[in-house]
């Protein structure tokens, strides 16, 4: 088929990747803009942009698509039909309509659950035991159009880094799968039974809340890893909490009541709303990953501290 591709972070790559080697003539990528970063603010390509480039598929990144020029141009291009994966921008309805079978997207979560911007983060946070992908033909609405093949994966003990490396590989297959036969699975409207959104991450929400329970406290720190990262404040300083294990229902010896956030243990064992958490890999500001014990060697956090 004679495709355009619309995607933007490394989540997309796998997907582009696919189509080429199904042989399909991919015409164009478009991405997002580059965009300062880093303490230089030089400006950072998307991963889809390089990766194209790189295939030697041509590249635009228009700030919009809601200009009738841009428009006019897309059409032009003259697919069949449009990849869309984590693309980041809005479609406007001369875009979706112009290729002959629309714009199709691929979506992280089994939908009608978890529309939205952060489908992987919000399964892991909720508890979800799966998830996986959807490929949807696009309409206005977020999310909502009509679901054409979907594909499952267990959460297990994933974190989100992982689980996204993986919904993006099986998100990669099930859109080649489709397009090899589109007519093999007609289009299914979306139940009205069981929309749920995920909601953009906000950084404030990784905050670590001490009063929480064990098991909601470990799945925050999967679902915000690696970005932003959960986190809690001692002697000043931000901690990252990348992987931790939860003892729900544990009592203190002695039965008296411990305030949330309270340091049980020297091997960081940390009173919480339901029992004990216990962080296994911690990062600090500036410095690379590393276990409990080699940070309690250079950074005493003694029993009975209470963390902010």
């Amino acid at each position: 088929m004679r495709i355009i591709f619309m995607g933007s972070p490394q989540f997309a790559v796998p997907t582009l990747e696919a189509l080429v080697a199904a042989g399909h003539d991919v015409v164009c990528a478009y991405t997002q803009p580059p965009r300062a970063a880093g303490r230089g603010k030089g400006e950072r390509r998307t991963a889809v942009h390089d990766r194209a480039e790189a295939l030697g598929i041509a590249v635009r990144h228009p700030a919009s698509l809601r200009d009738p020029t841009e428009q006019t141009a897309f059409a032009a291009l003259d697919a069949d039909v449009a990849v869309v994966a984590a693309y980041g921008l809005i479609l406007p309805q001369p875009i979706l309509s112009a290729p002959r079978r629309g714009c199709v997207n691929v979506h992280g979560s089994l939908l009608p659950r978890w529309r939205g911007a952060a489908p992987v983060q919000r399964a892991i946070e909720a508890g979800d035991a799966v998830t996986g992908v959807t490929i949807m033909q696009m309409e206005q609405g977020l999310d909502t159009g009509p679901m054409l093949l979907k594909r499952e994966v267990a959460i297990d003990r994933k974190n989100a880094g992982q689980l996204t490396q993986e919904i993006a590989k099986l998100g990669a297959e099930a859109m080649t799968e489709w397009l090899a036969d589109p007519s093999r699975t007609p289009p299914q409207p979306q139940p009205d039974e069981g929309v749920t959104y995920a909601a953009k991450i906000d950084k404030a929400e990784a905050r670590i809340e001490w009063a929480r329970g064990a098991d909601a406290i470990e799945r925050q720190v999967r679902a915000f890893n690696p970005a932003p990262g959960a986190w809690f404040e001692v002697s000043g300083e931000r901690m990252k909490v990348l992987e931790a294990i939860a003892m729900p229902g544990i009592a203190a010896k002695d039965g008296t009541t411990l305030a949330a956030g309270t340091v049980m243990s020297d091997l960081l064992m940390i009173w919480c709303g339901d029992g004990v958490i216990r962080p296994t890999l911690i990062q600090r500001a500036g410095r690379a990953p590393m276990t409990v014990l080699e940070l309690l060697r250079g950074f005493a956090i003694p029993m009975g501290t209470i963390l902010a």
